[in-house]
């Protein structure tokens, strides 16, 4: 009963084909249109049977490099319709689609190579979206505005003499130019889009749907005007927020512990023997001392009045800090008196550089034990956590600082116009020490947030800016981020920490090059008008004739009396415009309100470096979960960076730097290979893109030969398609080999492997699995086994026909596979591809056409079992060649033997499947091995495991094998030893060459 159910499912592989040919005994040469004399160095005429020989023919190149890659690139560019290609797939009829939304580059300089691994990981994932069916939509756009355009565009020139208007002008000229550049290269790279039809921040509709969110926040009460501390920017004399900020691990401060006089002690502790103490703290930043206006205490900590040993002063200093401040002072610290933090509450200290001044000591959630005294220097002026004690105390926020990094007048005739992080440190410094209150100085290398345009370092100081209220949307914002999945996964916990860490966001720039904060302050109150109808009133304006008209139009045409009546406002005249312009990650982060479709503003996807887990990431849910209480996006891909071969950060200076122009078409110097931008498309989808990704010669080499092998595979399979037309002359699955029904299921398990990868961004993945597929399923396997007969039988024969049905297969889901990465090459292959229309492309005709019927069930069992028994034969000949043997293999009634009955019906053979499989001369296969064995018979055993229907039949099936050195000869035609003589054809080259003469 058991063996009639596995005959039925063979029987669903289809009926047993007619006998194959075997195994070429010395493989035909693979290149293509290299036509070897099939009968040369055999006896009779050389070369007698060349021309009967179907050897592989195809005008596909072997190779192309140099100039002549590049040429055929742009020519496949042209030929394929590229340009046209994203046009076209919006008009198609599509059931879903894919969005995926661009993070704007900056449009300020020349395109590099981050660009490239940003803008084709993109593009890769759009291809394969686009030949699975899906209307594909993606809009790249640029970040126009900002003060690196500004500075550049300016250059030397600076901003002095120059009215808003003429540096805007000098700025959108600069920005329209690097756009220009970086288009020209994206185009180059072959991404896919419609390049007439970007987005531009700098644009009029744009800005009034950025206008828009702005309005609705403000209408939420999340957008305000304080007066608080914020990043600031010497060099750049304007506020920046935290995703501005560049942090040098390994800025040199001068960090000093100093003493305050305690003059009041606290009341809950006693002052029997506590004389003349004195408060120690300790500051990284000197300069912001004369700002002080309080120190602050951890209250559940313990605290110590300790005595010198060296000069017997009495200091406060956390107890926990004890021994490490010995070690630093080097002195003995002897305790005197310990209480609770909580009981320094009361005290009261003098200012050591002002003698008038009386400093609280004041609870403070913000101390830590990690470093210094226990005890905080707070200037409120100059700190988040200083300003949030200063709120919660009602301390004075006094600010003795400039835009320029100088003190002011309120510091002092001695400090007054001195830079703060230089000469203004050292005064403060002598200051200390002239009034005796400077205990140590040291130099402190420690992390420091920098402008990450000017790359110098920023301070704290407060002014009057528009904030964003992050810390009411944090909660809503988190609970957005539990529906987006994140790859990586661990870019989750950056996200939600950098989340943590922005309370407020300050979005006011003091600059020109920008969309204005559309507010007008009233000339004697200042009190600022802006509401709804003011906005929209100015988005609408923006809309029509851009923002320049913020400067071009008067006043009374941006507050008309309509407006103004709504607003319930005075007249026109008691009004003047703001001149803050918006942050440009307030600009891009509302890319979603401009550039997505309104029905449902939220792409499927977006993919940026990591740096924009603090930036655009974070900039574009803070404004969507505001205003839709949503996240403008379903899942966030996270990359690294582009760095160089040693891991380093590119860097001019080092000389490292990679320029993807030079990649594509190679370099001034004539040493310097073009490579085209299909390699560098393979070198960003090999690369592990969640780590850092590295570039250089050797990984662009590697690439390269990565291609050039691919591209011998699918030369010989186009060489082997020669005259094949499969509309035509396809074989019916049911009819073709075991063999090459068995590739076709393994096409199909291919094609859902690389599908998966695709799917999941891990296009290192695709590469893999496809170079697994070529190197072991094609190349060792099926090729050196279909060779003969693809070589030798008659052109038409069923056999020949049935290989070349499953080569076309494998060709055409190759290709498929290869093309979101390689489109270049991709379009290439199928315009050599038999089986379509001039003028047809690949990227119009869909993914990889797998079938279900492809997977039959007995099929893999009987190859593999076959494999199995081959692999028995070959390991007990070592060395040897395989043609030169007559095989037998005895298995006892079964499974396993009903399975190789499917593969040769008859006790031996020289042309039937199983010899094909076997790479044998001569095949017999039988119950047991005959007891007379040639004396120099090879004789070996092994198992096969037969696992049918789920595991539902099971056997462990023996077999034994027995190799004897063949009798018959070579034959001068196909090489295989099947032929009676040397000089006689064997019976299959016999009908072979009667048929084409």
């Amino acid at each position: 009963m058991l063996l009639c159910r596995v005959s039925a499912l063979l029987a669903g592989c289809g009926r047993r084909s007619p006998p194959a040919s075997g195994l070429l005994q010395r493989t035909l040469s693979g290149s293509c249109g290299r036509r070897q004399g099939a009968g040369s160095g055999g006896s009779g005429e050389p070369g007698r049977y060349r021309d009967t020989v179907l050897l592989p023919r195809t005008d596909f190149p072997m190779k192309l490099t140099g100039q002549k890659l590049l040429d055929r690139e742009l020519q496949i560019q042209q030929e394929c319709s590229f340009a046209d290609l994203y046009s076209w797939q919006r008009e198609q009829k599509a059931k879903k689609e894919f969005c995926l939304h661009d993070g704007p580059p900056y449009a300020n300089g020349d395109p590099h190579v981050g660009h490239a691994l940003n803008k084709i990981l993109k593009d890769i994932r759009n291809r394969f979206e686009l030949l699975r069916g899906r209307q594909v939509h993606y809009v790249p756009g640029w970040d126009c505005h900002g003060l690196p355009i500004e500075l550049k565009a300016l250059g030397e020139l600076g901003t002095s003499g120059l009215s808003p208007l003429q540096i805007r002008q000098k700025a959108r000229e600069f920005a329209e130019a690097a756009i220009a550049r970086q288009r020209a290269a994206f185009q180059r790279w072959g991404v896919m889009a419609d390049w007439d039809k970007c987005y531009y921040t700098f644009d009029g509709t744009y800005e009034a749907a950025q206008l828009k969110v702005f309005q609705e926040m403000h209408s939420k009460e999340l957008i305000y005007q304080d007066y608080k501390p914020v990043f600031w920017s010497p060099s750049s004399r304007t506020a920046l927020a935290e995703a501005e900020l560049e942090y040098h691990p390994e800025h040199v401060s001068r960090s000093i512990y100093a003493t305050f006089p305690l003059i009041t002690l606290p009341p809950k502790i006693s002052s029997e023997g506590l004389e003349n103490v004195s408060v120690l703290v300790w500051t990284t930043q000197p300069w912001t001392i004369p700002a002080n206006q309080a120190v602050c205490f951890m209250p559940n900590a313990e605290y110590s009045v300790v005595k010198r040993a060296d000069d017997s002063r009495l200091l406060l200093v956390a107890t926990e800090r004890t021994v490490g401040l010995a070690t630093l002072l080097g002195t003995e610290l002897e305790s005197v008196s310990t209480f609770k933090g909580s009981m320094l509450e009361g005290g009261v200290c003098r200012h050591p550089t002002i003698s008038d001044k009386d400093v609280p000591l004041l609870p403070g959630n913000h101390v830590t034990m990690g470093k210094g005294t226990g005890l905080v220097h707070t200037a409120p002026a100059h700190g988040m956590d200083d300003y949030s004690v200063a709120s919660h105390f009602q301390l004075p926020v006094e600010c003795m600082v400039d835009e320029e990094g100088r003190f002011t007048e309120l510091a002092g005739p001695e400090l007054q116009s001195l830079s703060v992080m230089t000469e203004g440190t050292d005064k403060v410094i002598c200051m200390l020490k002239e009034c005796g209150a400077l205990v140590l100085e040291e130099k402190c290398v420690h992390s420091y947030p920098y402008d990450w345009r000017t790359k110098q370092p920023v301070v704290i100081r407060p002014s009057k800016q528009w904030f964003i209220n992050t810390a009411s949307l944090k909660d809503k914002a988190k609970e957005a981020l539990q529906k987006v999945r994140i790859l990586p996964e661990s870019a989750r916990s950056s996200l939600l920490a950098m989340l943590d860490r922005r309370t407020y966001w300050c979005i006011s720039r003091q600059r020109s090059w920008g969309v204005p904060i559309p507010v007008f302050y009233h000339k004697e109150t200042g009190e600022a008008l802006i509401n709804k109808y003011t906005v929209s009133h100015i988005a609408e304006l923006f809309r029509e004739k851009g923002s320049d008209c913020w400067w071009e139009l008067p006043t009374e045409t941006l507050l008309p009396p309509e407006v103004l009546k709504k607003s319930k406002a005075g007249p026109v005249s008691d009004y003047v415009r703001g001149e803050d312009v918006l942050d440009i990650w307030f600009d891009s982060g509302a890319s979603w309100a401009a550039v997505l479709e309104e029905s449902d503003p939220r792409a499927d996807v977006y993919v940026e470096g990591k740096d924009q887990l603090g930036g655009w990431f974070q900039s574009s849910l803070l404004t969507s979960v505001a205003v839709r209480n949503k996240a403008p996006y379903k899942s966030l891909v996270v990359h690294g960076f582009a760095v160089s071969e040693k891991g380093e950060k590119m860097s001019k200076s080092l000389g490292n730097v990679v320029d993807p122009d030079e990649v594509i078409n190679g370099g001034k110097d004539a040493g310097v290979p073009g490579y085209g931008a299909d390699a560098l498309r393979w070198w960003v989808a090999e690369s592990n893109v969640f780590s850092e990704v590295q570039i250089g010669p050797s990984a662009l080499n590697a690439a390269q030969d990565g291609i050039s092998k691919l591209r011998n595979t699918l030369r010989f399979l186009l060489g082997n398609l020669q005259g094949f037309d499969p509309r035509l002359q396809a074989v019916d699955p049911k009819q073709m080999h075991y063999i090459d029904q068995y590739m076709l299921h393994l096409l199909r398990d291919f094609s859902i492997k690389v599908t998966d990868a695709y799917s999941e961004f891990d296009m290192g993945r695709v590469i893999r699995v496809l170079q697994a597929f070529i190197t072991r399923d094609l190349s060792s396997f099926y090729f050196s086994i279909i060779k003969d007969r693809l070589y030798c039988d008659p052109e038409d024969s069923l056999g020949r026909r049935s290989c070349q049905t499953a080569l076309e297969e494998i060709l055409d889901g190759v290709t498929r596979s290869m093309s979101p990465i390689l489109p270049h090459l991709a379009e290439e292959v199928y315009l050599h591809a038999p089986g379509h229309d001039e003028g047809e492309t690949l990227f119009r005709s869909g993914w990889i056409k797998s079938s279900s019927v492809w997977r039959r069930p007995g099929l893999e069992e009987a190859v593999e079992g076959a494999c199995a028994i081959r692999d028995s034969f070959l390991s007990s000949i070592p060395g040897k060649n395989a043609a030169q043997y007559d095989l037998t293999v005895a298995i006892e009634p079964g499974l396993l033997f009903e399975l190789m009955e499917s593969l040769q019906e008859e006790p031996t053979s020289t042309c039937s499947q199983l010899a094909e499989l076997m790479m044998a001369a001569r095949v017999s296969l039988s119950g047991q091995l005959p007891r007379d064995l040639h004396p120099e018979a090879v004789v070996n055993q092994g198992t096969f495991l037969i696992n049918l229907e789920g595991g539902v039949i099971r056997e462990d099936s023996a077999f034994s094998i027995a190799a004897v050195p063949t009798s018959a000869a070579r034959c001068p035609r196909c090489r295989r030893y099947t032929a009676e003589s040397s000089d006689c054809l064997c019976p299959r080259c016999q009908a072979a060459v009667s048929q084409t003469r």
